[in-house]
This record gives C-alpha cells, sequence and structure tokens, in this order.
C-alpha cells in the first residue's frame, strides 16, 4: 500500500517533518502561489499550512483525497472551515502553541511602557544622553488590572504576581474561587478601572467585547495607568485611547493588536508614551516550533482515525448519523445559554430526549460546553478541551437521556443553575425535512423561534403596549424585526418576548427598551461566525 500523502504548503521547522515520522510521503509547494497550489493539493490526504496559504472552498474542491487541514498556529482566518466540514475534511490548529509567546509580549509591553525603554533606545541611539528625560515607573506593589482570565490573562498573572503586583481581574464566566487559586481578586469592570495602576486585556473578540475599553471606560481610570493589549484589535479602542493620552487621562500604552491589519498609519504610533508592534504575540522561534510538532501529531492522529484533540469542526470517534444533525443544534444552544445566563453556571444538566437518545450521544454533552465557552473564553474550544475548561471553573456537568419525549421527535435541554441559585434553561429541536434549528422553550416558557445569527429575549412583566415599544425603538435605531413571540406564563404575570432580527442589536438601544418597558432582563445573542 502506498503511504498517506502529507503536504506543506509552507516552510515547517524539522521538527515538523520529525514529528511526522516516516509513515507518510511528505511534499512540499508554495502555497502563495495559486496555481501550484491547486495543482499540488489534487491527490494529498492531508496539508500543513502557517498564514500564508488560502485554503478556501476552490482549493477544498480540487483536493479529492483531503481528510485534514492542518494550521500550524492558533488563527484559522485562511482557512474556509465550513467548506471543509461539508466536504467531511476535519481542520486542526494548535490552539495552545503561543499562549506563552503570548503572555510574555504583553509583559514585554508593559515594561517596555513603564521604563520608557523604545524611546531611551531611540534618544541614545540618535547621541543623546538624556537620563533624566526617561523617568520611568517600577511594577512592584502597584495594582494590575486583567480583562480576561483565561489560559493566556492566567499566565500573565503568575508571571506578574512575582514582580510583586496586586493583581486584580475582570472575567465575568471565571468563579471567584478559581481566580483566588493564582492570587487574583475577581472584580467588576469598573472597580477594575478604578483600581489599576496598569490593565492588560485578554479577550477573545465578540461582538459583546470590541470596544469594550473604550471612551466612557477610559474615564474611570487612573491618570498614571498603562494600558496593553495584546489580545485582539478593536477590543481596546484605539480613537478613544488616542484621545485620553493627549488629554492626560491615560499615561501610555502598549499595542500588538490592531483594530485593522495591517496598520502602519496609527495615530497613536505619533505618542511618545505608546509602544506599538506588528502583532507579534506568536512570533517566537518556539512558538512556531510547538504549533508545527502540535499540528503534525493531529495529523497522525487524525489519518489514522483516532481521536484528534485539536479538531475545530469534528469530534474524534464515529458518530450516529441521526445524532450529527443535533451537534451544531447544541453548540447553539450552548451560545445561547451563555448569553442569557451572562455567566458560567456552576452544574448543567445536558438532557436528550426522544429517539437520537437510544444512541451515544455523548458528543451531544461536548457540544453544549463547547457552545458555552466558545464566546467567553479567549482560547479556541474544542470537543476535547471544552471539559478541561469546565473543571477550570468549577462547572459541573451531568447528561440526561430519555426516549420518552412527549412534544417533540428529538429535544435537547440545557439546564443550569448558576452561582446565586438562580436557574437558566433553553431547549431547542430539529424540525421538518429540512432540519431547521429552532428554540422552543427559555426558562419553562414555551416559545418556537427559528435559531437566527442575531437574537434578542427580553423578561417583563405581561401588559399592554410593550411589543409595540419594542418595535418602536428598534426601529428608531434602524434594526430590523425578522420574527417576533410573545409567551407568558399567566396573564399581567411573567412573560418573554423573543426576536429575530436582520442585524445586532446595539447595547444602547437594548438598554432603552429595557429602561422603557421596565423589563426584568434584556440579552442579546450574536451567533455569527
Amino acid at each position: 500500500m502506498s503511504k498517506p500523502v502529507v503536504l506543506l504548503a509552507e516552510e515547517l521547522s524539522p521538527a515538523t517533518i520529525e514529528a511526522l515520522g516516516p509513515d507518510f510521503e511528505v511534499r512540499s509547494c508554495n502555497g502563495a502561489d495559486r496555481a501550484e497550489l491547486l495543482e499540488a493539493i489534487a491527490d494529498v490526504d492531508a496539508i500543513l499550512v502557517r498564514s500564508a496559504t488560502k485554503v478556501d472552498a476552490e482549493a477544498i474542491a480540487a483536493a479529492k483525497q483531503l481528510k485534514v487541514v492542518a494550521r500550524a498556529g492558533v488563527g484559522l482566518d485562511n482557512v474556509d472551515v465550513p467548506a471543509a466540514t461539508q466536504a467531511g475534511v476535519m481542520v486542526v490548529n494548535a490552539p495552545t502553541s503561543n499562549i506563552v509567546s503570548a503572555a510574555e509580549l504583553a509583559i514585554s509591553l508593559l515594561l517596555s511602557v513603564a521604563r520608557r525603554i523604545p524611546a531611551a533606545h531611540a534618544s541614545l541611539k540618535g547621541g543623546e544622553w538624556k537620563r533624566s528625560k526617561f523617568t520611568g515607573v517600577e511594577l512592584f506593589e502597584k495594582t494590575v488590572g486583567i480583562v480576561g482570565l483565561g489560559r493566556i490573562g492566567v499566565l500573565v498573572a503568575q508571571r506578574l504576581s512575582a514582580f510583586g503586583m496586586k493583581v486584580v481581574a475582570y472575567d465575568p464566566y471565571v468563579q471567584a474561587g478559581r481566580a483566588a487559586q493564582i492570587g487574583a481578586r475577581l472584580v467588576s469592570l469598573d472597580e477594575l478601572l478604578a483600581e489599576a495602576d496598569f490593565i492588560t486585556v485578554h479577550l477573545p473578540k465578540t461582538p459583546e467585547t470590541v470596544g469594550l475599553i473604550g471612551d466612557e471606560a477610559l474615564r474611570k481610570v487612573k491618570p498614571n495607568v498603562i494600558i496593553v493589549n495584546a489580545a485582539r484589535g478593536g477590543i481596546l479602542d484605539e480613537a478613544a485611547l488616542f484621545t485620553a493620552i493627549q488629554e492626560g487621562r491615560v499615561a501610555g500604552a502598549g499595542i500588538d493588536v490592531w483594530d485593522k491589519e495591517p496598520k502602519t498609519d496609527s495615530p497613536l504610533m505619533q505618542l511618545d508614551s505608546v509602544v506599538g508592534v506588528p502583532h507579534l504575540g506568536a512570533s517566537t522561534d518556539e512558538a512556531q516550533e510547538r504549533a508545527g510538532i502540535a499540528v503534525a501529531k493531529s495529523v497522525r492522529l487524525a489519518l489514522a482515525g483516532e481521536l484528534v484533540p485539536d479538531a475545530v469542526n469534528v469530534q474524534g470517534g464515529v458518530i450516529a448519523e441521526d445524532v450529527r444533525p443535533g451537534i451544531p443544534l447544541t453548540e447553539k444552544l450552548g451560545r445561547v445559554f451563555s448569553a442569557l445566563a451572562g455567566a458560567v453556571p456552576q452544574s448543567l444538566d445536558v438532557e436528550v430526549r426522544g429517539e437520537i437518545a437510544e444512541q451515544d450521544v455523548r458528543v451531544l454533552e461536548l457540544a453544549a460546553l463547547r457552545g458555552i465557552f466558545g464566546d467567553v473564553v479567549e482560547e479556541q474550544v474544542t470537543y476535547v478541551n471544552a471539559p478541561v475548561l469546565a473543571k477550570e471553573r468549577g462547572l459541573e456537568t451531568r447528561l440526561v437521556t430519555s426516549t420518552e419525549s412527549p412534544d417533540f421527535r428529538n429535544l435537547v435541554t440545557l439546564r443550569g443553575t448558576l452561582a446565586d441559585g438562580s436557574q437558566t434553561s433553553v431547549s431547542g429541536t430539529l424540525t421538518g425535512p429540512r432540519q431547521v434549528e429552532k428554540i422552543v422553550e427559555v426558562d419553562g416558557l414555551d416559545v418556537e423561534v427559528t435559531l437566527s445569527e442575531h437574537m434578542a429575549f427580553l423578561r417583563y412583566e405581561d401588559r399592554p403596549g410593550v411589543v409595540g415599544t419594542i418595535g418602536r425603538v428598534l426601529g428608531e435605531a434602524g434594526v430590523n424585526i425578522a420574527g417576533m413571540q410573545v409567551s407568558r406564563g399567566s396573564k399581567g404575570g411573567d412573560a418573554l418576548v423573543a426576536l429575530t432580527v436582520d442585524s445586532a442589536v446595539p447595547t444602547d438601544t437594548l438598554d432603552a427598551i429595557v429602561q422603557e418597558i421596565g423589563a426584568v432582563s434584556g440579552r442579546t445573542v450574536d451567533l455569527e461566525g
């Protein structure tokens, strides 16, 4: 038998090839040359890329034998994951390969700004000796605020603690006990902004986090604060930061990631108190080598038909055909649950009822966890690391199955208990020959809403005029309603409006609706991406 063919579309370390081992025929091509790539990929079993090679729908269609696309890095911007999934091609990456490098870069930026190293270097290189001009500040006994306590945030906290710093952290999806284990005190974002002498951002980029550190936030900080963003561009509002530094409300900043990349003309780079670099978080020899070795091991596992820890679009192992359609449904229910709850629960039941309960549905428990954590942690969430994330955050899960389902052929319910003892639940099903994904219950109230990219849920006391008010405020904001359903427990009692809309509902618009109708709660859900 011929050996499986692995194509290296970009230069990778010798350690990557060594990790593949002798069981494969290894070929090389220039993945940036489109014609060369399309010819070379035609008969390969796996392709390894970095960032220069675009593995899009055209490339996947040209690769008739392709089983695995492996990205030797964290991002997947150059890989068409939906097209790969549709073609049955596994996509893997190296989600933890750069976490140490990213953490160290954040700290490097913080120190560079604090001690004014780049400006002092430029001055000395220009023939000047002006020691008094570059007086800096110490980290010792200062307070650092870490916005986002995922894996990179934890590494930063641990390392800055060794500098003798006090650590406060904001992350609504981390339990206080978990933060305390690494010596951090969990606080609200407003408390962090007010207390911190240094702020470093380590959040994923989501509709909720874009612009999180903007003009309003930057008016709550100390004037001597130094801010670092080595997470994702756009979380820190660059225009607001520029104004705050010019007005003396922020002392300085270190920036690795930008709202648009590549970016060589940022006004921030005109300021002596800003240190900027061109997205170097993963740019170390060690991170690149770890990434190559990690994806090489994943390719070996995938082509051997074994479980692949870092698969981003499929779970390893055999999944029954009847269960497969429930995987994306359950993952989306997890994302809806997180949005509705606003926090990671302490316990979660994943209830699977109906005909599919006769099959092995353990993958649905993993899908639920992947959905719950997908929008709230910085790292890539896979079916393997999702249980680890749950354990790290003190979340206990239980899979409950029953073949009895009185109202639907199959039903998946996520039912969680939060730290304050309150409960949140959401149920979904697939209907009709096209297997349309629908939400059919929220917090005990019956609804029937097709899952959409943009949704909103409002809880309020039942009374006339509410629906009209919601429509008016959304209309004034230019948000078009695609669908709306009202559900209530009893006349004049607890009521729920579930909306699907054509575009994301701005935060200020949602706040206006909540205030005008006196809502108990208002939540938006964005399932784009």
